[in-house]
């Protein structure tokens, strides 16, 4: 189940990458859509952070370093908001390619949690 969830967060984190990318290159400023994307990938980040506190209750620890985990975990779910609050204030279209560029980080950040989670090798 955590696999699936990291695979759809990364999903979206990255077509919400693509999707603001392009509409800030476009000249398009911060829309409902571009912001509605990034409050998706917080919202996906909040069910992530819920999962992450039952999983080892569950008896699924990570095999990784907790606190690389949750740092990664707390940073994640701080830079949606940042980027959105940036963009509203900056108005340009280069907010919404920051957006952007958020989104894509979200997505390695996501991608990491999960290694560090699942498959984390000495």
């Amino acid at each position: 189940m955590i696999a699936g969830f990291t695979v759809v967060l990364i999903a979206v984190a990255c077509a919400a990458g693509l999707l603001c990318t392009v509409l800030g290159l476009a000249g398009r400023r911060p829309s409902d859509l571009s912001v509605g994307t990034q409050a998706l990938i917080l919202l996906l980040l909040i069910v992530q952070v819920v999962i992450s506190i039952i999983a080892p209750l569950a008896g699924n620890p990570p095999s990784g370093d907790p606190l690389e985990f949750w740092v990664y975990l707390v940073s994640a779910v701080l830079i949606p908001p940042a980027a959105v609050v940036w963009a509203l204030i900056e108005r340009s279209r280069w907010s919404t390619v920051v957006m952007g560029v958020a989104a894509f980080a979200i997505a390695i950040m996501v991608w990491r949690m999960n290694v560090i989670w699942t498959i984390q090798v000495a």
